[in-house]
């Protein structure tokens, strides 16, 4: 069995392939600012896609997307902001939450578009 920070590492690059066999650019992985941390940055077409990933083994405690609390999204919003801003970007931007999950028996990973809006 994998430890927690291995399955992490595993689910980011997991999801990031997934994303790149979709056409997506991954622009930053594991993108940080202040207290914030982007997993994926990516562009479909003129999109900025800020990709949280959420990598679990079980759902026992819950579907591995409603781990994205209120308090992460506003870390989310706020590092993203930034990145558009250092980056000089005028760009359409979205959130999405890919959950994963990944046991001896399921390797099952779900895309959630537009997974919460940043007002």
């Amino acid at each position: 069995m994998v430890n927690h920070n291995e399955l992490g590492i595993w689910g980011e690059k997991f999801a990031a392939d997934y994303l790149l066999r979709k056409g997506y650019e991954i622009l930053e992985r594991n993108w940080f600012f202040d207290k914030a941390e982007i997993d994926i940055i990516a562009r479909q077409g003129e999109q900025l896609v800020i990709v949280e990933v959420k990598t679990r083994n079980s759902d026992f405690f819950g579907d591995p997307q409603e781990f994205v609390k209120p308090s992460k999204r506003k870390l989310l919003v706020k590092a993203a902001n930034e990145y558009i801003i250092s980056n000089d970007l005028d760009i359409e931007t979205r959130f999405d939450i890919i959950a994963i999950l990944k046991n001896s028996k399921q390797e099952e990973l779900e895309h959630f578009e537009n997974a919460f809006y940043h007002f």
